[in-house]
């Protein structure tokens, strides 16, 4: 997606103009569905309840009255109020449904291995959209005056970086996490007590020496980005570090979204509508505020303020790793407690 869309959307929007790329996006958005709808099965599939001690209710099937004559043949008055009462309970319970509970996820943002991990993720989320931005808002226009499926072509070292981070990063943190179980020395004990092979492994043990790496190379990237494409340096610079960028920002994506789904199992897409809500909440405020910032302030200081803010980030993965296991533990007990 961030490799091939903005070619595609650079293209259409250089030869058909800007609508052409909401056409599009509507076109395959209904094709998606007809897909989904066809060959996607169902993942929460309604099962009937077990009886109880084996013995299953009675039906009007098991009745030798037909079914026509077991339908009671009184009929009862509900009173204009008695009216009104039960279908406001039944507009409520579809308005709570539709609006509230939708929302109830924010509630696991009470927990503090939640809070830090979501906003980590959405903070470095935002850079990327205020990064996004700037590459149209600065390129555009002098020194470089690059057309727009130029402009569209410039995203793809960050995408590069994305599709490289992303199979390598997930390998690299499961080396990671078996090592530090090992040296721990968490193994699982048999029925015997015996000690078996398989490792207790601890979401913390993501945050590690790639944790740390990610939250370093990509506060670089957007400090690099800034000044050079502040200064009108050549075009391939902004590109290597929007590549720098895509790499770091993305092992940060991975290691935030796995921790969450590791740190609350039976919530996991919970844990992660929570995630994307916030994200793309700061998301659509760098989106906005971008090019008006980009215009009075310049790339320069603009991604020098945004990328100290993002290195000073860093102490999530410290916090993490020396509180994680405390915060999860606490976590748990209390999710136990609500079920």
């Amino acid at each position: 997606g961030p490799l091939f869309s903005p070619i595609i959307g650079g293209a259409l929007g250089q030869r058909f103009g800007w609508r052409s790329t909401q056409w599009f996006l509507t076109i395959y958005g209904a094709i998606m569905l007809v897909l989904i709808v066809l060959f996607v099965p169902e993942t929460l599939i309604k099962t009937p309840t077990p009886p109880k001690n084996g013995v299953r209710p009675p039906t009007s099937a098991d009745s030798s009255v037909p079914e026509k004559e077991a339908r009671p043949t009184t009929l009862t008055r509900v009173s204009t109020t008695q009216s009104i009462v039960q279908h406001s309970t039944k507009f409520a319970k579809l308005m709570y449904r539709f609006w509230i509970s939708p929302l109830q996820p924010l509630l696991y943002l009470r927990f503090p291995a939640v809070i830090i991990i979501v906003y980590y993720a959405a903070v470095t989320f935002g850079a990327l959209y205020v990064l996004n931005v700037s590459l149209q808002a600065t390129f555009t226009i002098a020194p470089y005056n690059f057309s727009t499926f130029a402009v569209g072509l410039l995203y793809i070292p960050s995408g590069l970086g994305y599709m490289i981070a992303s199979p390598i990063g997930g390998k690299w943190c499961d080396m990671i996490m078996i090592r530090e179980a090992r040296k721990a020395g968490r193994f699982r004990e048999g029925t015997d007590g015996s000690r078996r092979e398989d490792l207790i492994l601890q979401p913390e043990d993501r945050m590690m020496e790639n944790a740390y790496i990610g939250a370093i190379v990509y506060p670089a990237g957007l400090l690099l980005y800034g000044w050079a494409a502040e200064r009108g340096w050549h075009w391939i610079v902004p590109c290597i570090a929007n590549f720098f960028f895509g790499l770091g920002s993305m092992i940060i994506f991975s290691v935030a979204t796995t921790m969450l789904t590791e740190f609350m199992p039976k919530k996991a897409t919970s844990g992660v509508a929570v995630n994307n809500l916030i994200r793309n909440i700061f998301a659509c405020v760098g989106g906005i505020v971008g090019e008006p910032l980009v215009k009075a302030m310049g790339n320069g200081w603009l991604f020098t303020i945004l990328g100290v803010w993002c290195l000073v980030s860093i102490v999530v993965v410290w916090l993490m790793r020396h509180y994680g296991p405390r915060w999860g533990a606490d976590m748990q007990r209390k999710l136990e407690k609500m079920e």
